[in-house]
C-alpha cells in the first residue's frame, strides 16, 4: 500500500499529471503488466485484452495502471539469439518486481504468454506477493491443409524432413507459410502453455485461459472478469503466496506430469517454488512427478493439440482424471476450492483425448531425472515423448562444443545411426544462456533417427521436443561437470527405467581427464557476462536475479 500522508500527496499529484483524478486514487491501483509487442505472436493480442482487464478493473471499482516488459519469442531467438531468452526470465520477473513495489500497486494482473514471460510473471507474483492475478493469451489457430490438422513443431519437423529430401520445395513452402496460423501461443504442449496450464492449476490463472483460442470471444469476456476479480482479491485481501504454497506447486507438478508437459518446465518450477518460499528439491520433483500415470499427451507428442484439449473437457478435465493425487482443498484464486471446482465440473470428456488411470500412456509421469557419473547433480528428459525403444540406449559419443558445430554436421555431414550426440559448453554459464537444440532435436525427428540417435546437453532442449533428448546436464561443462570430459568414441548408457546416465569410463580416468579439460574460448559481454557471472545451476533452477531463499541445508538433509 502507499504512503499516507505528504509523500502521498506527491503521488497523487504525480498521478494527476498522467490522468488520473483524486477520487481515482482513493480506488485499489492495479498494476497491469503488458508484455505485448507487435514480434510475438504469442503477446500481440495483449494491446488488446489489456483494454478489456482495464475495463473490469473500472467497472469493479478499481483504478487500471498499465506498464510493459519484454517478452522474447522462444521460436524466433534462435542460434546466438537464444543465449538472450533465459537470462530474460530473471530480468522481466526482477523488473516487475521493481516497478510494482517502487509504486505499491494494491494489485496486479499479469499478461503473459511465452516461454520465459509466464514464469517470470509467476516468479514475480511471489516475490512482489500482492493481490494477483495471470491472464494467458490464449492458443493459436491450428493450420488444416485438408490432410492433416498442423502446428508450430511440424513447422520445425519439416526441416528435417526437407533436408532428408522426405517433402518437397512446395510442400515445404506451404508448410512455412501456413502452419503458424494466427497470433497466440503455440498449440503445442511446449514450456510456454505447460506454465500456463500450471498457473491455472495454482489457481493464479483463470480456467481454461490457456487451452481456449486467442481469437475466442471467450477470451475477450475472460479478460473482462480477470479485471474484475482483482479488485474483489485486493478487498479480500488476498496475496500471491495464499495461492502459491506447498500443496498448489504439488498440484502443478503432478498435472503437468499427468498431461505429459514441457521438460523445461522442471526448471521453471524450482525457480518459481524458490523465490515462493517453498523449499523444493530435483529428486522431490522427481517423486512428485512420477506418482501420477500420463493421462494426456499433446502435439508433438500425439496428434492432439491444444485446442483439442479444450474442446475434449481441458484442464477441469485432465484434473479430475488424476484426482486422487490431487490436494483438493487449496483455494483458488477465483473463488471456492479445487475441490468445489471438480465437484462442480460434470462435462463428459473426450476418452481418446483425456485418459483415465486405467487406460494411461504411462503408469509414473512423463519426466525422468536420470543420475550417474554424467550427471552426479541430475539430467532431465521428457520420458513420454521417447519411443519405448530408446528407453534403454548405448552407443559411442560423438561430440560439440557447441549447437553450431552440431548444426554444422547435421546440414553438411553424416550422422551414423546408433551414437550418441554429446553437446556441451551450452550450460546457464557455458553459453552463456543455456540455449535449447529445438530446431536440431526437431530436425533428428524429421530425418528419422529418433529411434537410434540420442542427443545429451547440459544445455536445454525445447519443451516440446521428442526423442531421446536428455538435458539439464548438472553439473555444466563451464563448471568442470564431467560432461567436459566426454571424447568421440566413449560409450554412453541412457537408461530411463533405472534412471542412469553413464559414460562407461572408470572413477580414475574421468577424474584424470577431467583435471586436464581446457575450456573453449567463448567471450561474452554485457548481459551475458553478468548472467555467466551470477547464475546458478540448471538443478536449482538456473536462478540469477530472482535468488530466493537459500536453502542449502534442506537440499543436503
Amino acid at each position: 500500500m502507499r504512503d499516507a500522508g505528504m509523500e502521498n500527496a506527491y503521488y497523487n499529484g504525480l498521478m494527476g499529471a498522467v490522468g488520473y483524478r483524486k477520487k481515482d486514487l482513493d480506488k485499489p491501483v492495479i498494476g497491469v503488466v503488458n508484455s505485448w509487442n507487435d514480434v510475438n505472436p504469442g503477446h500481440k493480442p495483449f494491446r488488446e485484452l489489456a483494454q478489456y482487464v482495464k475495463d473490469g478493473v473500472w467497472a469493479a471499482g478499481g483504478a487500471p495502471a498499465e506498464f510493459g516488459v519484454p517478452a522474447p519469442c522462444d521460436g524466433m531467438a534462435q542460434l546466438r539469439g537464444m543465449q538472450y531468452v533465459l537470462p530474460q526470465r530473471d530480468l522481466i520477473a526482477a523488473s516487475v518486481e521493481a516497478m510494482a513495489s517502487a509504486h505499491a500497486f494494491d494489485g496486479l494482473v499479469l499478461l503473459c504468454s511465452c516461454d520465459k514471460i509466464v514464469p517470470a510473471m509467476l516468479m514475480a507474483a511471489a516475490a512482489v506477493n500482492v493481490p494477483t492475478l495471470l491472464l494467458t493469451a490464449g492458443s493459436m489457430t491450428p493450420y488444416d491443409n485438408g490432410r492433416e490438422v498442423m502446428v508450430t513443431p511440424d513447422l520445425k519437423e519439416a526441416i528435417g524432413a526437407r533436408n532428408a529430401g522426405r517433402i518437397t520445395e512446395e510442400e515445404f513452402a506451404d508448410d512455412q507459410e501456413n502452419i503458424c496460423f494466427s497470433c497466440g501461443t503455440c498449440s503445442m504442449y511446449g514450456t510456454a502453455n505447460t506454465l500456463g496450464v500450471f498457473a491455472e492449476t495454482v489457481g493464479l490463472c483463470p480456467i481454461g485461459s490457456t487451452t481456449m483460442l486467442a481469437s475466442s470471444g471467450a477470451k475477450a469476456r475472460q479478460a473482462r472478469d480477470v479485471g474484475e476479480r482483482i479488485v474483489e482479491l485486493v478487498r479480500e485481501g488476498k496475496r500471491a503466496r495464499d495461492f502459491l504454497t506447498r500443496e498448489s506447486i504439488e498440484n502443478g507438478i503432478r498435472h503437468v506430469s499427468a498431461t505429459g508437459g514441457s521438460s523445461n518446465f522442471v526448471m521453471h518450477v524450482m525457480a518459481i517454488a524458490r523465490t515462493a518460499g517453498v523449499p523444493l528439491t530435483l529428486r522431490e520433483f522427481d517423486e512428485l512427478q512420477e506418482s501420477v500415470p500420463v493421462i494426456a499427451k499433446f502435439k508433438p507428442s500425439s496428434k492432439y493439440n491444444l485446442s483439442d484439449w479444450h474442446r475434449a473437457g481441458g484442464v477441469l478435465g485432465t484434473l479430475k482424471a488424476i484426482r486422487p493425487h490431487l490436494h483438493e482443498d487449496v483455494p483458488m484464486a477465483f473463488g471456492g476450492t479445487l475441490r468445489e471446482l471438480l465437484d462442480g465440473f460434470a462435462r463428459e470428456v473426450d476418452p481418446d483425448v483425456i485418459r483415465s488411470a486405467e487406460d494411461a500412456y504411462l503408469p509414473s509421469g512423463c519426466f525422468t531425472v536420470l543420475y550417474g557419473n554424467l550427471a552426479p547433480l541430475g539430467a532431465v528428459v521428457k520420458k513420454s515423448g521417447v519411443d519405448p525403444k530408446m528407453f534403454r540406449h548405448q552407443g559411442p559419443a560423438v561430440v560439440f562444443d557447441s549447437e553450431e558445430d552440431l548444426m554444422e554436421r547435421f546440414l553438411h555431414g553424416k550422422v551414423e545411426p546408433g551414437c550418441v550426440l554429446v553437446i556441451r559448453y551450452e550450460g546457464p554459464k557455458g553459453g552463456p544462456g543455456m540455449r535449447e537444440m529445438s530446431i536440431p532435436a526437431a530436425m533428428l525427428m524429421g530425418m528419422g533417427l529418433y529411434t537410434s540417435v540420442a542427443m545429451i546437453t547440459d544445455g536445454r532442449f525445447s519443451g516440446a521436443s521428442r526423442g531421446p533428448c536428455v538435458g539439464h546436464i548438472a553439473p555444466e561443462a563451464w563448471d568442470g561437470g564431467p560432461i567436459a570430459a566426454v571424447r568421440d568414441g566413449d560409450i554412453i548408457t541412457i537408461d530411463l527405467e533405472r534412471k542412469l546416465l553413464r559414460l562407461e569410463l572408470s572413477d580414475e580416468e574421468l577424474e584424470r581427464r577431467l583435471r586436464e579439460v581446457k575450456r573453449p574460448e567463448k567471450s561474452a559481454s554485457g548481459v551475458l557476462n553478468a548472467y555467466r557471472a551470477g547464475v546458478r545451476g540448471a538443478e536449482t533452477g538456473a536462478l540469477w536475479l530472482m535468488g530466493g531463499p537459500d536453502y542449502t541445508n534442506y537440499i543436503k538433509n
